[in-house]
């Protein structure tokens, strides 16, 4: 019911408000009020899941608003075209202010399309390519039951099951340091897995990212190891965390996933900090996100501020958001104007540019390798909207509340 005030508000809000006003001002509430409903609902808990903009995913074109006005600007045109079918159908086409209000619509969504498809055809990123290779687990034996992972990631395993982590643990930390290698050895110079793929005792972690430093070291990569860290005994025992280790074998940043999914995740994961890192390098400036966080614009504003380049996201979904929570994070990309890398385990891998172009793709259930690589823009760019903010979501606002003033007066 909570979920549903947000989805129902802009209908009440037009049936409220459009029916006191009248012409091209009443087809403007329905679309206000939508847009300011998921700004509002945004800043939740759930960030933007269930937003109608990522509907719009593929529509290059008409996307690239996302540059200037964000989310909001999509969800507002889409709104604006349904209060403008329902005039239409109300009115007739036989009203000289319907066909104005028409041709004004027609040619504000010809030209937001005309200037996007400008965006892609002119300004397409032409800097250098860095080659990422990216991984995720796969099973090994000795395998693990369903009720000793379960206790084992809720830090309450059993000395009994212990006995039957360390080798899982162990098996499953080689075979992703073996493949990371392979990549390296094949010319990756950044190589990272997805979300949490190498779970970790607290104690053990120091000699894990030890060997990542000496493997880094040794290839002169960038490597990014996304670790779940297991503090048995504590209230919230679990850490998800990406370290990026710099070609020369140091710790570059540790990042801690400022925002767990709401429930059992969220219970048991220490928070992050939430603020993103970024590292200069020859490839660009890096920084990184961990999965759910890429479905807060908000968080990811901090990413246009800090100039990011190149983002690293290890993701971890599941098959019934498959593929469309890797859709709905390359509208950040084009948001902030950083080249995305998202690799996903139980989903959709890819990687997109700046402007949304899809540049490499892994179907998690179409594939037993679980790698991708590809070659990403070494350089982003800073658009209008990682500047301004969601200054059209304000502006939405503000013209919601001025329409309501104009219909109770």
């Amino acid at each position: 019911m909570a979920w549903g005030i947000p989805l129902v508000l802009p209908y009440v809000m037009d049936r409220l408000v459009a029916r006191k006003l009248s012409g091209l001002t009443a087809t403007l509430v329905f679309p206000t009020a939508w847009a300011a409903a998921e700004y509002v609902a945004s800043r939740g808990p759930y960030g933007t899941w269930g937003s109608a903009a990522y509907s719009q995913y593929g529509n290059l074109p008409l996307v690239q608003v996302l540059s200037v006005t964000g989310l909001w600007g999509i969800t507002f045109l889409m709104g604006w075209f349904a209060s403008m079918c329902n005039w239409i159908w109300e009115e007739g086409l036989d009203s000289k202010q319907v066909r104005r209000g028409s041709w004004l619509f027609a040619g504000t969504i010809a030209t937001v399309t005309l200037l996007g498809g400008a965006r892609i055809a002119l300004f397409p990123p032409s800097s250098q390519t860095v080659r990422v290779a990216s991984i995720s687990k796969r099973a090994v034996k000795p395998g693990l039951s369903d009720a000793v992972a379960g206790r084992m990631f809720q830090g309450q395993a059993t000395s009994e099951d212990m006995v039957l982590i360390q080798p899982w643990v162990t098996a499953l930390h080689d075979d992703l340091l073996s493949r990371a290698e392979r990549e390296m050895q094949a010319g990756a110079q950044i190589v990272f897995w997805g979300e949490a793929n190498a779970p970790v005792l607290k104690e053990d972690e120091a000699a894990l990212v030890t060997r990542g430093s000496e493997m880094a070291a040794k290839y002169h990569v960038y490597l990014g190891m996304a670790l779940g860290v297991l503090n048995t005994g504590k209230t919230r025992p679990f850490e998800n965390k990406l370290v990026l280790i710099r070609p020369n074998g140091q710790v570059a940043w540790e990042y801690n996933k400022t925002r767990p999914v709401p429930g059992a995740e969220a219970g048991l994961q220490v928070p992050g900090d939430g603020k993103l890192r970024a590292l200069d390098t020859p490839d660009g400036r890096l920084s990184s996100i961990i999965c759910f966080d890429g479905d807060f614009p908000q968080l990811l504003a901090q990413a246009g501020t800090l100039g990011a380049d190149v983002m690293l996201d290890p993701s971890n979904d599941w098959r019934a958001i498959d593929p469309w929570h890797t859709q709905m994070a390359s509208f950040r990309a084009i948001e902030q104007g950083f080249n995305l890398i998202r690799q996903t385990s139980q989903g959709l891998s890819a990687a997109f540019d700046y402007q949304g172009r899809r540049l490499a793709a892994m179907d998690h259930y179409q594939t037993a390798d679980y790698a991708m690589v590809s070659q990403v823009p070494t350089r982003g760019v800073r658009t209008i909207y990682s500047r301004l903010g969601d200054w059209f979501a304000w502006l939405c606002l503000a013209g919601l509340g001025l329409l309501m003033v104009q219909s109770v007066r």
